[in-house]
């Protein structure tokens, strides 16, 4: 007989078992977070469970909180080091945490134990596309296909591989294989819809999303890039029909009410497009775009004072998006804030130094401020990277007449004529740039025969 002792933890030991039980059934129906309570509690009553850490680093990755996921398959593995699928999922939450050393030695690890274990391939494909090695990846995937050369995520994973290199003909037909292989595989018509929208294959990029939305319609990364597809096609309202599906499912989606604002702004309905604008700064104050807007709009209706004080909110967040960055520089000289125009295309440059609008930009507010050997320095630059930008070409035209650079003068204005040879304002502005060179050549050549006249006559 037990005595009371044996007898109270022998009903933990079952309570934590019951709950355990529940645990995995509300995992297998997706109730991820009811999931981890129970696991936590069948856990804490009975600690001895290799299982239990397992599974709870599985629901804590179905929730998305893969740094604890990892600490649990850790846990895991005091209790049992050389379990393969503990430690692959272990690598795999690494990798997800930006963990890429740690990473490979798991998978390394695993390789020691299980040779033939084709999973520490497969996700090693992963780990090497986000470290940017490809030639490692493609190592992966065909060590993997000598053990499996049927695994959909195989073909999935070095698909991903393959777009990030831009070879998305290749990546397609890896993804094909993939859907092939397992037509329920997570996102993949997803990815192909991106695929074939980037290589203008737009009948079939929009049959991929709508294949994804109808498997998953509540993704909102889906319907976001749907939405955009539908934007950049001219397909406004369907555009607009995602932005509002997305806020039916999380009211507080800071890039659809962004891009609500945009349709608004792009069908001339400034101010609802302002009014989604400020809905935007008030559910992500960090999205980049909204307060550019709304300057643009200020600056329209001739509040500079509004417009300045938006675009540097803006620029102080730390942008890293060149365009935008651009964007505002040009908007700062048009409302003649050189110094902050400066500082707009210097931060673009910080983040590529081979942005030749960048540098076009800094150069013409160089020059509106009267830099004018700075400013001609900098359109040098943006030439360089680009030699068939006509304004570039034509401003460092101008630029080279004004500090009496005649000859360059000439050079800038030729090459911009003969980039636009039916361009009316082009052609206009390069026949001006050549007939203020002429005549400053003239009048010097007229100083010049002048000077020695008077020579002449005074001997």
């Amino acid at each position: 007989m037990f005595d009371s002792a044996d007898d109270c933890e022998f009903h933990e030991w079952q309570q934590a078992e019951q709950m355990a039980m529940e645990a995995f059934d509300l995992y297998e129906k997706g109730s991820m977070s009811e999931a981890m309570e129970k696991l936590a509690a069948a856990i804490e009553l009975s600690p001895d469970h290799t299982e239990w850490y397992f599974n709870m680093g599985l629901t804590l990755d179905g929730l998305e909180d893969y740094a604890r996921a990892a600490d649990f398959y850790q846990r895991a593995l005091e209790r049992n080091p050389d379990d393969v699928e503990i430690l692959n999922c272990l690598a795999v939450d690494y990798t997800r945490t930006g963990r890429y050393d740690l990473a490979l030695e798991t998978f390394e690890q695993i390789e020691q134990i299980d040779i033939n274990f084709e999973p520490a391939y497969c996700n090693r494909i992963i780990t090497y596309t986000e470290m940017e090695m490809h030639e490692k990846a493609e190592q992966m995937f065909y060590l993997a296909q000598q053990i499996n050369p049927d695994c959909p995520l195989c073909f999935y994973n070095i698909g991903n591989s393959l777009f990030t290199r831009g070879l998305y003909e290749k990546a397609i037909w890896c993804w094909d294989k993939c859907a092939e292989l397992d037509p329920a595989h997570p996102q993949i018509h997803f990815r192909l819809a991106q695929a074939c929208w980037v290589t203008g294959q737009a009948k079939r990029a929009e049959e991929e999303f709508l294949t994804e939305v109808r498997k998953n319609p509540a993704d909102i990364d889906v319907l976001l890039d749907f939405g955009l597809f539908q934007l950049e096609s001219g397909n406004l309202e369907n555009a607009r029909d995602k932005f509002n599906r997305i806020l039916e499912f999380d009211d507080t989606f800071a890039p659809a009410k962004f891009y609500l604002g945009e349709l608004c702004r792009m069908q001339g309905r400034t101010e609802q497009a302002h009014q989604w604008y400020q809905k935007t700064i008030e559910s992500d104050g960090r999205l980049s775009g909204p307060r550019f807007r709304i300057a643009e709009i200020c600056r329209a209706n001739g509040d500079y004072k509004k417009a300045k004080d938006l675009l540097r909110m803006e620029y102080r967040m730390g942008l890293e998006d060149i365009d935008v960055l651009t964007a505002m520089g040009w908007m700062f000289i048009q409302m003649g804030a050189q110094g902050d125009a400066n500082h707009c295309f210097l931060q673009a440059l910080e983040q590529d130094n081979q942005q030749g609008i960048a540098f076009f930009g800094l150069g013409a507010a160089l020059a509106v401020s009267g830099q004018y050997d700075n400013a001609l320095q900098c359109l040098k630059h943006s030439i360089r990277i680009n030699n068939t930008n006509r304004d570039s070409l034509l401003c460092a035209g101008w630029l080279s007449f004004k500090l009496g650079k005649w000859a360059l003068a000439l050079k800038y204005a030729q090459k911009c004529r003969a980039l636009s040879p039916d361009q009316q304002p082009y052609k206009s502005r390069c026949r001006e740039l050549k007939r203020a060179v002429y005549t400053q050549l003239a009048i010097k050549k007229a100083k010049t025969l002048l000077q020695r006249v008077c020579a002449i006559i005074r001997l």
